[in-house]
C-alpha cells in the first residue's frame, strides 16, 4: 500500500483494488477515447508537415505545398483546442451530442487534407522520396485509425475519406509505381478496418460487462438499504413494546417468522453472489477509509493471498504494482476518491506472491461519504484478465498475418468448404471473398482432371496429413494458369480432423522469372546484345574453328569517347537511350557479325570471323565510326557522341581469346589517346608501353615498401604579418637509378593502380609527425597543407585515419590542412559535402586547390565548409595590371572575401605579381619567387 492513502484518501493502494470510470454513458466514453487517442496522430500529423515542406519544397509548386501544410496545421491546432476543452469541460457538459460532431467533422476534414497529399502530393519524386511521404502519411492515417477504432462512426469519418479516394486515384494511375501504393493503401484500409472492428466489439464488450457488475453493485447496495429498513421497523417495534405489549406478543411470532425469512434470503443473496464471484473468477475486497484496513475475499484466485483476511493497509505488502502502471493508477484512484468520477475500471500489471507478473481488471466504487464529501468507504472486484490479453494478442497478430501474406492462404472445413481466405488467394483466383467463403474447393475445380486430381488429394490427405504438388487451375475471367498448392490437415486433441490449410502460389510468375533469369544468363538487359559471359563462350568456340579453318578472326573493341561526361550531365536515363541508339546503329552496321556483345557501361565488342583483308576491315571499322558519329534525336535534343575502336587478329596478333580482347582493349586506349574517334590496330609498340607502365608500378610499391619517398616542403607567406606560418607537403620519389622523381612522373600512375591511397597515407603520416616534430622543438607553429586524391575521399575509413594520424603523433587538428582540388568535388558533391562538415568537426582546416578551373566553381563554393581557396598558379602566371587575368583574379578574391573565406595564391614566381597580389588584399602567397619545396632541415632555415 502506498502510505500517503492514510493521510490524504486520494492516493493509490499498493496492491489493494482500485477503479474508476464512468458508466452513465457509453457514447461519452467513446468520446473521451476519442479525444484522448487523437493526441498521437495530430503528432505525427505535424511532423509529416514538415517531411512534406522539407523533401518537397523545390518539387511542387510551393504556393499548393504552402497552402496544404497551412490549413493542415490550422486543423492541428483547432483539433488541439477542442481536445483541452473537451478535458477542461465538466461531465454533464462532456455528455453534449455536439463534441462526437465536432470531432467526427475535424476527422474527415483531416482526413481530406490527407487524401489530398497522398493524391497530389506524395507521388511527386523518386521512390525513395515517395516511400518517406507515403510513410510519413500512412504513420498517420495508421495512428488516427487505431484511436478512432472505438467509434465505427469517427473510424469511417476519418480512415476511408484519406485511404479510399487516394487508393482509387493510384489504382488507376496507369503508372506501376504508383498503383503499388496504391495497392499497400487498399490492404492497410482493409486491414485498418478489420483492427477498427475488432476495437469495437472488445469496447463495447467491456461496456457490457461493467454495465452487469455495476447492476451487481447496485443490488448489494439495495440490499443494504432494505436490512436497514428492517431494522428501523424493528426499532419501531420495540419502542411501540410498552405502549402495545398485548400486540407486539401477538405479532412476535409473525415478525420472527418475516426476520427468519429475511435471514434466508440475504443468506441464499449471499450464496448467489459467491457463486457468481466464482464463475467469474473475481476476487472482492472492502475498503474501510476511516480505520485504514481492507476486507479481501477469493484473492487467491489471483495472488494466492487468503481467502478472507483483514489487513491494515500499512501490513499489506502484496500485489506490487508495475513501476510504468503506478503513475497511472494512483491518477485515477486520486480522481474517484476526489469525487470526479463515479465508478472505476482500470487494467494494470501486478505481481503475485512468487513474483510472477499477472494482468489485473479492478472495478469499484465509493459506496459511504460523510457530510463534507470525505471517502468512508470503497468496495469492487479484480479479476485476472492476464489470458485474456494474451489471446487476444495471438488473434490479433495471427489475423494480421494471415491476411497480409504474400501467397493466397485458405481454411478448409472437412468437407473442403472454405471457411476463410485472405486476399492474396481472392487476387489469385480473381474471385471475392463472399463468392469464395461457403463453397468447395471441388465444386471450383475448372475441368474434369482437376476434379480427379483433388479426389486424390483427399486420399493423400487422409493417409499422409498433408499434399502438395501442382494444379491447373482457371481465374474468374477465364484465364488458365499454373498454381503450386501445400495442404495439410488439422487435428483436434481427440485426433479427429477439424481443419484443412491450404497454401497457393501462381506458377507462372515464377516461370517467368525463371525465364527472364535465362535470357539475362546471356544477354544484356539494356541493349538486347550478348553479354560478357556469352562474348567468351563464342569467341572462345570461334577461336577453336578458326585454329583448324585459319580464315582469320578480328576482335573489335568499342569505347564511346566522353561518355562519362554525357552520363553525369544529362542523366542516367538519356544515357540508356543513347546506349540502346549505338547498340542498334552496331548491329545494323556489322550486320554480318558473328558476334556483338556489350561488356559493360559503354564498352562494346564486335567479333568477326572470316573478315577478308585489312582494308575491307578497316573500311567497316571507319563506317562504323561514321554511323556512330551521325546526330542521335533524343528527346528535344540532338547528341553527337564519337567511338574508339581497338582491333586485335588472329593468329597474327594472339592465338587465344583472353590475349585478343587484352590487346583489342590495348589498342582502343591508343586510339582514345589520339584523341578519340579513330580506329587502332594492335601493334607490339603498344604491348612494350603496357610493359614499361606495368614495371613502374612495380617499382612505386617497392619504393613504398622500402621506404624510397620523401616529403618536401614548400614554404607559404603570410602577407599580413610577413613570415612564414605554413608549408604545402609534397611528395618526391629518390628514384634508385633514376634520382629524385617529381609528382609528376608518377602520380598519374598511382592514381590509376590505386597505389594513390597508401601513398597518400605516407604524405598524411609523414607530415603530421613533421609538424609535431617542430612544434616541440619550439619553433614556430607551422601548418602542414596536405594534398588528397578522390579515391581517399571515397575510402570509407578516411575520417577515422585522419583522427588516428592525429593522436598518434600529436599534432592539433588546426595545425593540419587538408587540400581538395574543385574537380574532386565536383565529382561527387554530396559525399565531398558530408567528409568536409566531418574533417571541420575535428579541426582540421580545409582548402579548395586550384580554384577557378572547374565548372561550377561559385555556385558550389558557398556549399563547402572551407577555410582557403588557392587561386590556381594559371591565372597568376600571366598576370598583369590590365590583363584578363587580373581581373578574374580581383574578383576571386573579392568574392572568397565576401564569404569570410582566406585567399592563397599559388605559383608566384615575379615581384611584380607578388606586388598586385598584395595590393589586392591576397592572403597568403607560395611559389618559386619564397622558395622551393625543400627537405625538411632546409625548410628550417628558411624559419631562421
Amino acid at each position: 500500500m502506498i502510505d500517503s492513502v492514510q493521510s490524504t484518501q486520494s492516493t493509490s493502494m499498493v496492491g489493494t483494488p482500485v477503479a474508476v470510470d464512468d458508466d452513465a454513458d457509453q457514447q461519452t466514453e467513446r468520446t473521451r477515447l476519442l479525444y484522448q487517442g487523437s493526441r498521437v496522430s495530430l503528432l505525427l500529423l505535424a511532423l509529416a508537415c514538415v517531411v512534406f515542406v522539407t523533401l518537397l519544397w523545390d518539387r511542387v509548386a510551393r504556393l499548393e505545398l504552402l497552402l496544404w501544410a497551412g490549413v493542415t496545421s490550422t486543423l492541428i491546432l483547432l483539433r488541439l483546442q477542442q481536445t483541452l476543452a473537451f478535458q477542461r469541460a465538466e461531465l454533464a457538459d462532456r455528455q453534449r451530442p455536439w463534441w462526437l460532431r465536432s470531432f467526427l467533422v475535424s476527422s474527415a476534414a483531416s482526413a481530406l487534407m490527407l487524401s489530398y497529399a497522398l493524391i497530389e502530393l506524395a507521388p511527386v519524386g523518386d521512390f525513395l522520396t515517395q516511400a518517406a511521404l507515403f510513410g510519413s502519411l500512412g504513420s498517420v492515417i495508421f495512428a488516427g485509425s487505431v484511436a478512432c477504432g472505438v467509434s465505427l462512426r469517427a473510424f469511417g469519418a476519418f480512415a476511408i475519406p484519406s485511404l479510399l479516394p487516394a487508393a482509387a486515384v493510384l489504382l488507376g494511375s496507369g503508372e506501376p509505381q504508383l498503383q503499388g501504393w496504391g495497392v499497400l493503401a487498399s490492404i492497410v484500409l482493409i486491414t485498418l478496418c478489420m483492427i477498427a472492428w475488432q476495437i469495437n466489439r472488445l469496447l463495447t464488450s467491456s461496456f457490457q460487462q461493467r454495465l452487469d457488475n455495476q447492476q451487481l453493485i447496485k443490488r448489494l447496495e439495495r440490499m443494504r438499504e432494505e436490512s436497514s429498513q428492517l431494522n428501523d421497523e424493528l426499532a419501531r417495534e420495540i419502542d411501540q413494546r410498552r405502549h402495545a405489549e398485548i400486540m407486539l406478543r401477538e405479532a412476535f411470532d409473525g415478525l420472527e417468522q418475516r426476520v427468519i425469512e429475511r435471514t434466508a434470503e440475504l443468506r441464499e443473496s449471499e450464496a448467489r453472489l459467491i457463486l457468481a464471484m466464482e464463475a467469474s473468477e473475481l476476487g472482492m475486497w472492502d475498503w474501510d477509509l476511516t480505520c485504514n484496513e481492507v476486507h479481501l475475499s477469493r484473492m487467491e484466485a489471483i495472488f494466492g493471498d487468503g481467502q478472507h483476511s483483514r489487513l491494515r493497509l500499512v501490513e499489506q505488502k502484496r500485489p506490487e504494482l508495475h513501476p510504468d502502471d503506478a503513475e497511472r493508477v494512483q491518477r485515477d484512484m486520486i480522481a474517484h476518491l476526489k469525487g470526479e468520477t463515479e465508478t472505476y475500471v482500470v487494467q494494470y500489471r501486478g505481481l503475485r506472491i512468487d513474483g510472477s507478473p499477472v494482468w489485473i481488471e479492478d472495478r469499484g466504487r465509493v459506496i459511504e461519504r460523510d457530510a463534507n464529501g470525505r471517502a468512508l468507504r470503497m468496495i469492487g472486484t479484480r479479476r485476472d484478465i492476464n489470458e485474456s490479453r494474451r489471446q487476444a494478442e495471438q488473434l490479433r497478430l495471427a489475423a494480421t498475418v494471415f491476411e497480409a501474406a504474400g501467397e493466397g492462404m485458405a481454411i478448409m472445413d472437412p468437407d473442403f468448404r472454405l471457411l476463410a481466405v485472405n486476399q492474396a488467394c481472392c487476387n489469385l483466383s480473381g474471385f471475392s471473398r463472399e463468392e469464395l467463403i461457403g463453397r468447395s474447393v471441388a465444386v471450383l475445380a475448372s475441368s474434369e482432371d482437376s476434379r480427379q486430381q483433388y479426389a486424390a488429394i483427399r486420399e493423400a490427405l487422409a493417409q499422409q496429413g498433408s499434399w502438395q504438388g501442382e494444379l491447373i487451375e482457371t481465374r474468374r475471367n477465364g484465364e488458365v494458369y499454373p498454381q503450386w498448392a501445400q495442404m495439410r490437415v488439422v487435428h483436434d486433441s481427440q485426433g479427429k480432423v477439424t481443419n484443412v490449410v491450404a497454401f497457393v502460389s501462381d506458377l507462372s510468375v515464377r516461370r517467368q522469372v525463371e525465364e527472364r533469369l535465362r535470357y539475362l544468363t546471356h544477354y544484356d538487359e539494356l541493349t538486347g546484345l550478348a553479354n560478357r559471359g556469352l562474348l567468351k563462350a563464342r569467341l572462345n568456340e570461334a577461336c577453336e574453328r578458326n585454329r583448324t579453318s585459319n580464315r582469320g578472326l578480328a576482335v573489335l573493341y568499342v569505347d564511346l569517347d566522353r561518355f562519362k561526361v554525357l552520363n553525369e550531365s544529362l542523366g542516367h536515363e538519356v544515357a540508356d537511350q543513347l546506349l540502346r541508339e549505338v547498340s542498334r546503329r552496331l548491329s545494323h552496321t556489322l550486320s554480318d557479325a558473328d558476334t556483338i556483345a556489350r561488356l559493360s557501361g559503354d564498352e562494346f565488342v564486335v567479333v568477326l570471323e572470316g573478315y577478308g583483308s585489312l582494308a575491307a576491315l578497316a573500311h567497316s571499322g571507319s563506317r562504323l565510326l561514321s554511323r556512330i558519329s551521325k546526330p542521335i534525336q533524343l528527346g528535344d535534343q540532338d547528341l553527337v557522341v564519337s567511338a574508339s575502336i581497338g582491333v586485335s587478329l588472329m593468329p597474327d596478333n594472339a592465338r587465344d581469346a583472353t590475349a585478343l580482347l587484352l590487346q583489342a582493349n590495348m589498342a582502343m586506349k591508343h586510339a582514345k589517346h589520339l584523341g578519340g574517334n579513330t580506329l587502332q590496330f594492335f601493334t607490339e609498340r603498344l604491348q612494350g608501353s603496357s610493359l614499361e607502365n606495368l614495371q613502374l608500378e612495380n617499382q612505386l610499391r617497392r619504393a613504398l615498401e622500402e621506404g624510397q619517398l620523401e616529403v618536401f616542403y614548400q614554404p607559404r607567406l603570410n602577407v599580413e604579418s610577413d613570415c612564414l606560418d605554413a608549408a604545402e607537403a609534397l611528395v618526391r620519389w629518390r628514384h634508385p637509378k633514376k634520382g629524385l622523381l617529381a609528382p609528376g612522373y608518377f602520380i598519374h600512375l598511382a592514381e590509376e593502380t590505386g597505389l594513390i591511397i597508401p601513398l597518400g597515407e605516407f604524405v598524411l603520416r609523414q607530415a603530421c609527425r613533421q609538424a609535431r616534430q617542430w612544434q616541440l622543438d619550439g619553433l614556430a607553429e607551422i601548418r602542414v597543407s596536405v594534398n588528397l586524391s578522390v579515391k581517399q575521399l571515397r575510402q570509407g575509413n578516411f575520417i577515422t585515419l585522419v583522427r588516428q594520424v592525429l593522436e598518434e603523433t600529436g599534432l592539433p587538428p588546426d595545425r593540419l590542412e587538408l587540400e581538395l582540388t574543385e574537380s574532386q568535388l565536383l565529382d561527387d558533391v554530396d559525399n565531398a559535402i558530408s567528409i568536409s562538415e566531418q574533417l571541420r568537426a575535428l579541426g582540421v582546416k580545409l582548402a579548395i586547390d586550384d580554384f577557378g578551373t572547374g565548372y561550377s566553381s561559385l555556385s558550389y563554393l558557398k556549399r563547402f565548409p572551407v577555410d582557403y581557396v588557392k587561386i590556381d598558379r594559371s591565372f597568376v602566371s600571366e598576370l598583369t595590371q590590365e590583363g584578363e587575368d587580373s581581373a578574374i583574379v580581383r574578383a576571386i578574391i573579392a568574392m572568397v572575401h565576401s564569404l569570410d573565406l582566406k585567399v592563397v595564391a599559388e605559383g608566384v614566381e615575379t615581384q611584380a605579381q607578388m606586388d598586385f597580389l598584395k595590393a589586392h588584399g591576397c592572403d597568403e602567397m607560395q611559389g618559386y619567387l619564397i622558395s622551393r619545396p625543400v627537405p625538411a632541415a632546409e625548410f628550417v632555415r628558411l624559419l631562421g
